[in-house]
């Protein structure tokens, strides 16, 4: 399976089941605030997996807060993410200003497939890049491997 699939399968479970979140607490506390609170929780839980399963880093260690450098990339992703999803839900409630859940979740879904396109480009090229000539993850950090140190005689 190769590297879009596994980001379709694993951020997409993160983004039906941020929907179901947002579905449950979105009416009690306003859509803006919930949508941020579940965005944040659903980028650290997809960022785990996008690092374990999807891009083939999980050899690199855990993602998890030992790998902040990735969470701190993979949270610009987070910002467009939250301003792509905000902004189409809050449209929809300008033009259609009682939808009904079904229409929500429609686009509040497609605009998280977009941003997820978007973040599997970021994440695929910037965050989980791999070197040209050794194929290591650069998002592990810097550091020095056998061989690549020479010594002046």
């Amino acid at each position: 399976m190769n590297a879009f699939a596994r980001f379709v399968l694993c951020g997409g479970g993160v983004s039906l089941l941020s929907s179901a979140a947002l579905l449950g607490i979105g009416t009690r506390i306003p859509f803006a605030v919930a949508n941020a609170v579940i965005t944040v929780i659903g980028t650290l839980l997809a960022t785990e997996l996008h690092h374990r399963f999807t891009f083939g880093t999980a050899r690199a260690g855990r993602a998890g807060w030992a790998g902040w450098r990735i969470h701190a990339k993979s949270a610009l992703t987070l910002a467009a993410a939250y301003l792509v999803t905000t902004a189409a839900v809050l449209v929809l409630d300008a033009v259609h200003p009682h939808p009904g859940p079904l229409l929500a979740q429609a686009v509040y879904l497609a605009a998280a497939g977009l941003a997820g396109i978007g973040r599997f480009l970021v994440l695929r090229l910037v965050v989980f890049a791999r070197k040209a000539d050794t194929g290591q993850v650069t998002a592990s950090g810097p550091g020095l491997r056998r061989g690549e140190v020479t010594v002046a005689a």
